[in-house]
């Protein structure tokens, strides 16, 4: 995930920002009208369609050019920066919009993107395999549940058993002395772990208490850095980068799915997991996409957004982005299920009340924290 998330693609270097095109294949049958013109290319009669995403977007090749072969369409994908950017971007281009669906708009982002009107209504096919406490857009369908993944905070195995102490595994935990000077997280106002961990605090101690709770989590020396590349790869002593990088913090915010990204990454397949997961501190995060208002193939994004939910392209996601299927029959890879925690409890919230409070929340939490 990039310093919003998940990031999504979650490898152990950073992700790089900026604007790219990937040409990939999608699935979907040219059922439907487009909203401004057919579904037809410029390029020989090609069907292409734009998939406008944050640049953690990712896909087997095999899988995608399955889609391909079966359906006729080609995708393009135009990666827009983190998930705030991509939002963002998507908001200044409203009505001529850069592609025909976006992916990668998230719960604590979701109220500023439907706010803005930028997607058109589109119930997806196998929409009903998906829990309806995912669908929060469900009375309109403008957007469609793509992936889950939890924010929490993650601790090194080895730093704890040398010293003999038990790793926290709740939000009260991480204000006890024992834990002092342990924690790295994100800035609330640059990143979207940071943000998705304040929401978290909000959400257990509500809107009075988290204040209080932070001011605490302060005295006991907590470290604020930008972002989730920083505070993972370069302070938490349980990533591969931080060994590198001789970092001295054992605690630090990220996801639930970094433990199976630390085995699949290692030189050398370790029996466990070098990492583990304070399930007592996470907060869960939802990713949607949806069909641009104004998007100039219509039908393709449709056929797009249909294949982000079918079977194939959910079992795939975990280990291109590490994030959970939301369809109900999809099977986690055995990485995740050998290695990954389970998170049976996180903290959520109402997109609204996240829309209400956001920025007043962050401005308060930078006053306490960072300035």
């Amino acid at each position: 995930m990039s310093t919003t998330r998940k990031s999504n693609k979650y490898v152990i270097t950073a992700v790089a920002t900026g604007l790219g095109m990937v040409a990939l294949a999608a699935c979907g049958s040219d059922s439907g009208s487009s909203s401004s013109g057919s579904d037809t290319g410029s390029g020989g009669g090609s069907k292409t369609v734009t998939l406008v995403s944050h640049d953690s977007f990712n896909a087997s090749k095999d899988v995608l050019a399955a889609f391909e072969k079966e359906s006729g369409y080609k995708v393009q994908v135009l990666k827009s920066g983190d998930a705030g950017s991509a939002v963002n971007k998507a908001v200044l281009s409203k009505g001529n919009p850069q592609g025909d669906v976006f992916f990668g708009v998230d719960n604590t982002l979701l109220s500023r993107a439907l706010d803005n009107g930028i997607f058109e209504s589109y119930e997806a096919k196998g929409l009903d395999k998906v829990p309806a406490a995912l669908q929060l857009d469900q009375g309109e369908h403008r957007v469609t549940p793509v992936d889950t993944g939890d924010i929490c905070v993650n601790y090194d195995k080895a730093y704890f058993e040398k010293e003999k102490l038990a790793p926290p595994q709740s939000f009260d935990d991480l204000v006890k002395p024992a834990y002092k000077d342990l924690l790295v997280t994100e800035n609330a106002a640059t990143s979207s772990p940071g943000l998705g961990f304040l929401l978290g605090t909000a959400a257990q101690y509500g809107d009075d208490g988290w204040q209080d709770y932070w001011s605490k989590l302060k005295d006991n020396g907590v470290k604020v850095v930008d972002s989730w590349e920083q505070a993972y790869n370069e302070e938490f002593s349980g990533s591969a980068g931080g060994k590198k990088a001789k970092a001295d913090r054992p605690l630090v915010v990220s996801y639930a799915s970094s433990p199976p990204v630390e085995v699949l990454y290692s030189e050398n397949k370790p029996k466990e997991a070098p990492t583990g997961v304070s399930t007592g501190t996470c907060f869960q995060q939802t990713e949607f996409a949806g069909l641009l208002k104004g998007a100039k193939y219509a039908a393709g994004g449709k056929a797009l957004i249909d294949f982000l939910i079918s079977k194939k392209f959910q079992e795939d996601m975990p280990l291109q982005m590490f994030v959970n299927p939301v369809i109900e029959d999809a099977k986690l890879p055995s990485l995740f299920t050998e290695f990954g925690a389970k998170v049976d409890d996180p903290q959520t919230m109402d997109p609204k009340k996240i829309a209400d409070n956001r920025e007043d929340w962050v401005k308060t939490w930078q006053s306490l924290v960072v300035k």
